[in-house]
């Protein structure tokens, strides 16, 4: 299968998706609507949609087709995603004055609102999954497994672990245990949920489950490599954020640790363990996860 035809068909699927949901939010002038107006802004700004991408081909490879059910849950990871990113972006945190080529959030609406939109967008994120296990018809131990590894990768031990520690190793030296660290919290966590999360909406064994959550723990290295080299090489306009934002705040990242080429082949070397995962459980027929590795490593953007 064509990837570059596959993404841009899935995240026109997605953004389609995403219009309804912020649909049943309060409009504008109804309570609640300045609230919804905020976390709509900043969810339409655009993006890849890899992680509900993520979500749609390892529930499609795990043997389910991409149902509208499916969508419910794989649209709630990218108002996850969004959540994080408005958070991450606010004066307390980053301070950036642009996500995806627009302001971000507390640029546009001030500090209080995007802090609570981010809120919003988490609490909806759970409503959606809640009404895509309940539409999948999933028994009440599966829907609350879903519930839980979610709700995990986001806490502690996940996306908001992995902030703190980032945020308190500005200008520090660490070692390559604390970026590792970082990394696989911050970025890494919410991308290996979003494959074992399609895994789970399919009903996948446990084996299939573990190839899915190292192919997505692989894939949030390689990830993350190419966005710290994005920082270092990449165009601005590209990229739709500062570049060079990383090394002016005295961010941990890997050029920093390995260097320019050995970050690049860390990044390829992740790539492949990520598809060697998936040949052993036999779990890419098509190619599509295989690909979207394939895209992580060569992006732009």
């Amino acid at each position: 299968m064509d990837i570059g035809v596959y993404l841009k068909e899935r995240k026109e699927a997605v953004e389609r998706h995403l219009a309804r949901i912020v649909s049943r939010w309060p409009g504008p002038g109804a309570p609640g609507g300045e609230l919804a107006g905020a976390m709509a802004y900043s969810l339409e700004a655009g993006g890849k949609r890899l992680r509900p991408i993520l979500v749609l081909a390892a529930c499609r490879a795990c043997g389910r087709d991409e149902v509208e059910a499916v969508y419910n849950g794989a649209c709630a990871l990218e108002l996850l995603h969004t959540y994080t990113l408005i958070h991450d972006d606010l004066p307390v945190m980053d301070d950036d004055d642009f996500r995806r080529g627009l302001p971000t959030c507390h640029r546009k609406f001030g500090e209080r609102r995007a802090l609570l939109a981010g809120v919003g967008l988490l609490c909806a994120a759970f409503e959606e999954l809640g009404r895509s296990a309940g539409e999948l018809r999933l028994s009440r131990k599966e829907a609350g497994e879903v519930l839980e590894e979610v709700a995990a990768a986001l806490g502690g031990g996940g996306v908001v672990g992995g902030q703190l520690v980032d945020l308190e190793s500005e200008r520090k030296e660490i070692g390559r245990e604390t970026l590792n660290y970082i990394h696989s919290h911050k970025t890494g966590a919410l991308l290996r949920v979003s494959c074992t999360l399609g895994g789970r909406l399919a009903r996948a064994d446990r084996k299939k489950l573990a190839a899915l959550a190292e192919y997505g723990e692989q894939l949030g290295l390689a990830f993350q490599i190419v966005d710290d080299l994005l920082d270092v090489e990449g165009d601005s306009r590209v990229l739709g954020k500062t570049a060079g934002a990383d090394q002016a705040r005295g961010k941990a990242t890997f050029p920093a640790l390995y260097g320019l080429v050995e970050s690049r082949k860390l990044a390829a070397g992740a790539v492949e363990k990520s598809i060697a995962a998936l040949e052993r459980a036999r779990l890419d027929g098509e190619g599509i996860l295989g690909g979207l590795a394939g895209f992580v490593l060569t992006r732009n953007y």
